[in-house]
């Protein structure tokens, strides 16, 4: 008795928005890797061609026509033969532009697919860029522009060139199974279409995907792709980006494939492959015998209207002749194997957030990095919480870069191998610390302000990292910007534990953090000159989420800077990190740095020890800092709202009266600090409630900071309590 076995492929692919040219090296070898694998179908990311982040870019004709134009490149090269392709690429038709997905099979496109629900909250506005298909079932004939015509002719002369392709909302009906496609969004939507796929009888199911990794997702979206065929039976092949496509956010992979509500394969979340293929052998006699035996499945599926079908003269499976062959966990490692035997059921890994926290920017910064031409980055370490979670980042990067250069990863070694400058004959990447030694310069700032506690830790974990370290003071030249100002003004600002007014005593310690990025960027510029090396190094940020939502930095000091691993990430989430990386990242100096109370170290010290503490400033504690931030941004709360929500949450630990107060203070410096996010360091997105005003967070940045209105219902509502 023969069996329905086919052999399906899914795949991570690091694209770079724009670039052309490495986006279709990275689609052709992860076609020729499938085919490898044994293949007969590969599915590929959401707009892989041009890559997701195109933004306003996708305004530009040019971006479509060099869409075009790869994709003739793709199908002239042959590499398409033999094997069903599913591409993402940007499609104009009839004046309206659409996300698409293009199936091809040999040298004819079959089926171009517009995306049918668009994504637009978040970080997401496709609805700037994109129309929805909103003509449900309906499949037109769209114009193929004339590139096309002569790379579909190139393979065999006999073959009337296509001048024409399907365009719209169809399935495709092979020889022995039938296939569609869902993007990204669909899936997430109440009405997602692979439902009234599935109970049309279609039995795989595709997502091609853009998705960014947040904390804490990841589950969230196996959870839907796993349901996507719990409930209605099928096949479910899912790919992604992975990696930094120009922007705030790290695609996360974790292609897979899912039968019948079970995983069967499953790729990396991080990583620095640009190429990561997942295949998967699923019997798809299983998804017929699974949904005939749910009675009210039967019964809606009898009902759905049929789809529009359009035939298509290709076998998914390769021909089985019996049951008797042993269950394995993969394909056959070649396509002339014949005997598949279905792959087995899997549990999905979802990382920790701590790894989470090392990974995602870990890759992101290595993408960064090898993109941008720089020689390196540069990190003021101050020895507290925040800039040791971004050091250890670094660290992260260079022990994953280390990990990919043994493993063989020729890209990988060849991007370490110019960055680190290193000869021909030197091998690279020899340990983490030899290669943090070329790529990572930390440097300690510090003033007569500073404790020698936390120059201490900064020397440590520069040394436990492998990082080049420059520890020096800055105290000349604060002094001389005093002096200065005392020359021009006949005053002399003093601090508040010496007398001074509260506007002097900021004044005088925004007068270190800005001179502190003034000698950063200095020493960006001219410290690999020093060490006889070429180029320029990148300055990292290091302010938390919850101090950029606070506004609690000084604006132009160490938070600008060129990229901000840790600007989405909460405070208490990194204590944890820190607390996690002592012993998994092996820098053991990380422990004393989550046990030390945090503080910027800009007010004088009392007996050789500092007595300012964050959130003595601040007035808040980091954790009712993380609360007010997912009030305001995922509750989508106001000052009423937050209060209301704040006294469920801690009726009994403080009184009615303390949480409106908390709330108001929160909302006025919120609101006195939100200019300062108008011009914060592009950061990684990882945090539901980040304040990034350039992508994420769109809101005024001049308040009237008594809301007058809103904390007099605050007040009326605490007279109710």
């Amino acid at each position: 008795m023969s069996r329905r076995i086919a052999c399906v492929a899914t795949c991570n692919l690091n694209q770079w928005a724009m670039d052309f040219e490495s986006n279709l090296a990275h689609i052709k070898a992860s076609i020729l890797e499938a085919k490898r694998k044994g293949a007969s179908y590969r599915v590929g990311p959401e707009l892989e061609i041009s890559g997701y982040g195109c933004e306003d870019h996708f305004f530009e004709l040019d971006t479509v026509s060099h869409s075009w134009e790869a994709l003739a490149d793709l199908v002239s090269s042959g590499v398409t033969e033999g094997i069903l392709c599913d591409v993402g690429m940007p499609v104009m038709h009839r004046g309206v532009l659409y996300n698409c997905r293009v199936f091809l099979l040999g040298r004819r496109i079959l089926l171009i697919r517009p995306k049918l629900h668009l994504a637009n909250d978040g970080n997401y506005r496709e609805t700037r860029y994109f129309a929805a298909w909103k003509h449900r079932g309906v499949v037109e004939q769209i114009m193929l522009p004339p590139i096309m015509a002569s790379a579909m002719a190139a393979g065999d002369s006999a073959d009337q060139p296509q001048l024409t392709a399907p365009f719209g909302d169809g399935v495709l009906q092979c020889l022995d199974t039938t296939l569609a496609a869902e993007t990204c969004e669909e899936l997430f939507t109440p009405q997602a279409p692979h439902i009234n796929l599935a109970l049309a009888g279609v039995e795989i199911i595709s997502n091609g995907s853009g998705s960014h990794h947040q904390l804490r997702k990841l589950n969230t979206r196996l959870d839907l792709i796993k349901g996507a065929t719990a409930k209605a039976g099928g096949v479910y092949l899912y790919a992604n980006q992975r990696g930094c496509d120009g922007g705030r956010l790290y695609y996360d992979g974790c292609a897979s494939v899912a039968v019948n509500g079970e995983f069967v394969a499953q790729g990396a979340q991080f990583g620095l492959e640009d190429v990561e293929v997942v295949t998967a052998c699923v019997d798809l006699d299983e998804v017929v015998s699974f949904r005939g035996s749910v009675a009210s499945l039967r019964e809606q599926a009898s009902t759905v209207q049929s789809p529009h079908f359009i035939p298509v003269d290709f076998r998914l499976c390769k021909p089985q002749s019996c049951f008797g062959a042993s269950a394995s966990a993969a394909c056959p490692s070649s396509p002339e194997s014949r005997t598949l035997s279905p792959s087995l059921a899997i549990t999905p890994q979802i990382h920790r957030p701590e790894e989470e926290i090392a990974y995602g920017p870990a890759c992101w910064l290595w993408d960064y990095l090898r993109r941008s031409g720089g020689a390196g980055y540069l990190l003021p370490l101050s020895g507290g919480a925040d800039s040791a979670s971004t050091a250890a980042i670094v660290g992260a990067m260079c022990q994953m870069v280390k990990a990919a250069v043994d493993k063989g990863d020729q890209q990988v070694m060849q991007d370490a191998r110019r960055i680190g400058q290193y000869s021909p004959d030197e091998p690279v990447a020899s340990t983490s610390q030899e290669f943090a030694s070329r790529v990572f310069v930390t440097v300690y700032m510090g003033t007569v302000n500073s404790s020698q506690e936390t120059r201490d830790r900064a020397s440590q974990l520069a040394g436990e990292i492998g990082a080049y370290h420059i520890n020096f003071g800055i105290d000349t030249v604060v002094e001389a910007l005093v002096n200065l100002f005392a020359t021009i003004m006949g005053k002399r600002p003093a601090f508040r534990a010496h007398g001074g007014s509260n506007a002097e005593n900021l004044a005088l310690q925004n007068i270190q953090a800005r001179l502190r990025m003034v000698i950063a960027f200095l020493l960006a510029q001219l410290v690999p000159w020093v060490r006889d090396r070429r180029g320029f190094l990148l300055v990292l940020g290091s302010a938390n989420v919850d101090e950029c939502l606070r506004g609690y930095l000084t604006k132009y000091d160490c938070s600008s800077a060129d990229v901000n691993p840790i600007g989405g990430i909460s405070k208490q989430d990194l204590r944890r990190f820190l607390r996690w990386g002592a012993s998994a990242l092996g820098y053991p100096a990380l422990q004393s740095v989550v046990e030390a109370v945090p503080t910027a170290e800009l007010e004088p010290l009392t007996k050789g020890v500092t007595s300012q503490t964050d959130e003595a400033d601040m007035g808040i504690t980091y954790e009712e800092l993380s609360l007010f931030g997912r009030l305001r941004k995922v509750a989508r709360a106001g000052p009423a709202s937050a209060y209301l929500k704040a006294l469920d949450l801690w009726r009994g630990r403080y009184s009615p009266e303390a949480i409106a107060a908390k709330v108001k203070h929160f909302f006025m410096y919120y609101a006195i600090n939100r200019h300062k996010s108008t011009v914060l360091t592009p950061s990684y997105h990882a945090e539901s409630y980040s304040p990034d005003d350039n992508r994420f967070d769109h809101r005024q940045f001049l308040y009237n900071v008594r809301w007058p209105w809103q904390f007099k219902k605050v007040d009326e509502l605490v007279a109710r309590s």
